[in-house]
């Protein structure tokens, strides 16, 4: 499963975010893929102020302070369906 975190160099937040993703690692099977949003101006305009945030299947699951717990549902949810 393809977890994407859009993040920058210099955020606490994404930091936070970076390790939390990096322990439910450990739980589910995540393919974790890390977006510097300096790196695409898409990116930095769609969410240079939103950062970090976490994607999944296309669609944006959490932002800002990330605790997991959307996304942990939606793990839970596609585990149970396949």
């Amino acid at each position: 499963m393809k977890v994407v975190l859009y993040t920058k160099n210099g955020c606490h937040l994404c930091d936070d975010a970076k390790k939390l993703l990096a322990e439910m690692q450990s739980e589910f099977p995540l393919q974790l893929i890390e977006r510097d949003i300096y790196k695409n101006d898409e990116w930095l305009e769609k969410y240079h102020l939103a950062i970090p945030v976490v994607e999944m299947d296309g669609e944006e699951v959490e932002y800002g302070k990330i605790t997991g717990i959307p996304l942990r549902k939606r793990l839970l949810l596609k585990i149970g369906n396949t």
